[in-house]
């Protein structure tokens, strides 16, 4: 793998684990097997190689999204796809845990693929909801924004109940939970 390419896997892999001010320039070097004069070649510093790592797991946070809520089936099932799919819910999600840096939301630049990720998927979560309704599979006054935003709520917050307990227990709870609310009728 090219030096590049470490120190984007390496900074990924830190910021999900420590988040921003726990991800030192010395961590990323040590963790991609890269010099100093390797990382500043490629990138100004810290919170340059630290945007494009966050782009690039909002990237994947989508493109592993999109295999469930593109897939063949109903809306439910390709939501309830999207929702059980596998996941290292003690560990929190990627994108989310970034959400809650004080570091990276007080920087524009770094909470931009944030915020565009999370849009993103609200956007993409309405889409599959709104083809529901148009089959019927979901009440005429279901609105699919909110209920998009809900879902996501969900998810996130499914997160921080297991983080806290210690245990996957919340998260799955949480996940059936709505999985069973939309499927009522």
């Amino acid at each position: 793998m090219e030096t590049v390419e470490r120190l984007i896997r390496s900074t990924q892999e830190l910021l999900w684990e420590r988040g921003y001010v726990g991800t030192s320039p010395k961590a990323i070097q040590r963790a991609a097997d890269a010099g100093q004069g390797s990382m500043y070649h490629h990138f100004t510093g810290k919170a340059d190689l630290a945007k494009v790592a966050i782009e690039r797991s909002g990237a994947e946070l989508r493109a592993a999204a999109e295999e469930q809520l593109g897939a063949d089936g109903t809306a439910t099932e390709r939501i309830s796809a999207y929702l059980g799919r596998e996941r290292d819910v003690l560990r929190g999600c990627r994108i989310g845990r970034l959400a809650a840096d004080p570091d990276v939301v007080a920087d524009p630049d770094l909470r931009a693929p944030v915020a565009e990720t999370f849009a993103w998927l609200r956007d993409r979560l309405a889409e599959v909801v709104a083809d529901g309704k148009r089959t019927g599979e979901f009440p005429e006054w279901l609105d699919p924004r909110p209920t998009a935003a809900t879902i996501a709520a969900v998810l996130q917050g499914g997160y921080v109940l297991a983080r806290a307990a210690d245990s996957t227990e919340p998260f799955e709870l949480a996940v059936q939970g709505l999985i069973d609310l939309l499927g009522a009728k």
